[in-house]
């Protein structure tokens, strides 16, 4: 029976995700209800101890500064007019649309170390531009999603954070 219960956790993930419950609290819960199903008490005490020992971990402390820092950096537009600064500084080198939304992802990708920050607000903000002057739309996403993933690539960033802690 132990070898199914991970095929009943999936549907009920989505059950509580489907309810309006936010998946944060949805994976605790069945985290949670399953491990004690399948590990009675014992699942408690993992628990807590291993709440302690993350909450404990100062390392683990900067990855709410990095959400914090990329939060700072989009709502001062600092994103905005560093890319326009590239972009005017680039000039009349051909592609520059295109090299300055790269530069722009890899400088924020830095400071924040979070993908999907990078992606998206360079999708809102580089994209327009890049259509406009008349850029393949996949060649544009695609630039843009490479410049995401230099968040993870350069150090620091949240998974290399995480990584770290983990590999100690």
């Amino acid at each position: 029976m132990s070898e199914f219960i991970g095929l009943f956790m999936f549907p009920a993930l989505l059950v509580l995700i489907a309810i309006g419950i936010p998946i944060a609290f949805s994976m605790f819960i069945v985290a949670l209800l399953f491990g004690l199903m399948r590990f009675g008490d014992a699942a408690m005490s993992l628990f807590v101890t291993k709440t302690i020992d993350v909450s404990s971990n100062y390392v683990l402390g900067a990855i709410p500064l990095f959400i914090f820092m990329g939060y700072i950096i989009e709502r001062a537009n600092i994103l905005d007019r560093l890319f326009h600064s590239i972009q005017l500084a680039l000039g009349n080198v051909p592609g520059s649309l295109a090299i300055a939304t790269l530069a722009s992802c890899a400088i924020f990708a830095t400071a924040t170390g979070i993908v999907g920050a990078v992606v998206t607000l360079m999708g809102l903000l580089a994209l327009p531009a890049m259509l406009k002057a008349r850029y393949d739309p996949s060649f544009a996403s695609g630039i843009i999603c490479a410049g995401g993933t230099l968040g993870i690539l350069i150090p620091p960033s949240v998974v290399l954070v995480v990584y770290g802690y983990i590999t100690e």
